[in-house]
């Protein structure tokens, strides 16, 4: 019987991926060897600096800057993690009214500048809102994973010590983008009703906010294809297992190439827009001969 391949894996633990993790959807050929890693984003460095596995979930902005600079990496055509990021850059209602149109000028903090969330929502900003980004200062407390790219003059590095939330509070920043939606009652979201403006955005663009999908290594494309083939088969199989979407839901988790090409084409202009990669990518360029084909 031929030994099955061992694959390094990244993968994070969401409704889409549950199964798989729990060792509910098997194979015979392929043995995930999963990183004991609770958050993925914190890993992310070590994905695209290190080459450390050779299948990793991976923010869909830090994987489009790490094609940018020539990291031998192939997406999936699989997204694990995706949300409208309208309600995740809020202010402190306590120091007073504050709306998109009021940003330039003022301090929005923010992990990193190449965060995917801060990159849908800069693009949000400037496209329906009529900001100029570049006159907004981007308070940070991170680099980017992808060492060659350095932040632009608007980035200004948090003090040590200092935590986004607090700053905001004290108000020693204007408006925070958030990981995840806040329940203090004195952080409300800067862009008005969020669900309102997700829809209307969605019907412009016919697209969804992706932010993070999974790729593997050129090397394990080029020499197992099998198995590559293989690992995309788990996860579709452990997104069918969660039973999602449910009827009469949007599908959150797209898998296959043509089901998210026009994402992935909204996010590569949203990048290239904000000065994060040279060119436009033709979304195909993203995939070599085994991975466009998978779905």
């Amino acid at each position: 019987m031929t030994k099955p391949v061992a694959v390094r894996t990244l993968l994070g633990d969401y409704p889409v991926t549950l199964a798989l993790k729990k060792g509910e959807v098997k194979s015979s050929s392929v043995s995930l060897d999963f990183a004991d890693v609770k958050t993925p984003s914190t890993a992310f460095k070590r994905v695209v600096r290190n080459l450390e596995f050779d299948c990793a979930e991976l923010a869909i902005v830090t994987f489009l800057m790490a094609k940018a600079h020539g990291k031998p990496l192939v997406l999936l055509p699989a997204v694990v993690l995706a949300r409208f990021q309208h309600p995740h850059i809020v202010y402190n209602i306590e120091r007073g009214p504050l709306a998109p149109a009021d940003l330039e000028g003022r301090r929005v903090g923010t992990r990193s500048y190449t965060v995917t969330t801060s990159t849908w929502l800069r693009g949000i900003l400037a496209n329906e809102h009529g900001v100029d980004i570049d006159r907004v200062k981007w308070v940070t407390f991170e680099e980017a994973h992808v060492a060659e790219f350095r932040d632009p003059p608007s980035v200004e590095r948090a003090p040590e010590g200092k935590e986004l939330t607090a700053m905001l509070l004290a108000g020693e920043i204007d408006a925070a983008i958030l990981p995840a939606v806040p329940t203090d009652p004195r952080l409300k979201p800067l862009i008005h009703n969020p669900a309102t403006a997700a829809e209307a955005w969605h019907r412009k663009y016919r697209a969804l906010q992706i932010n993070h999908m999974v790729a593997v290594k050129e090397s394990l494309s080029r020499s197992e294809p099998e198995a590559v083939r293989e690992i995309y088969r788990l996860l579709a199989e452990s997104k069918k297992a969660a039973k999602l979407p449910k009827p009469g839901e949007f599908d959150t988790h797209p898998f296959g190439l043509e089901a998210n090409r026009r994402s992935l084409e909204v996010v590569i202009d949203t990048v290239h827009q904000q000065g994060m990669i040279p060119r436009r990518f033709a979304v195909d360029e993203l995939f070599d001969d085994v991975t466009r084909k998978l779905g």
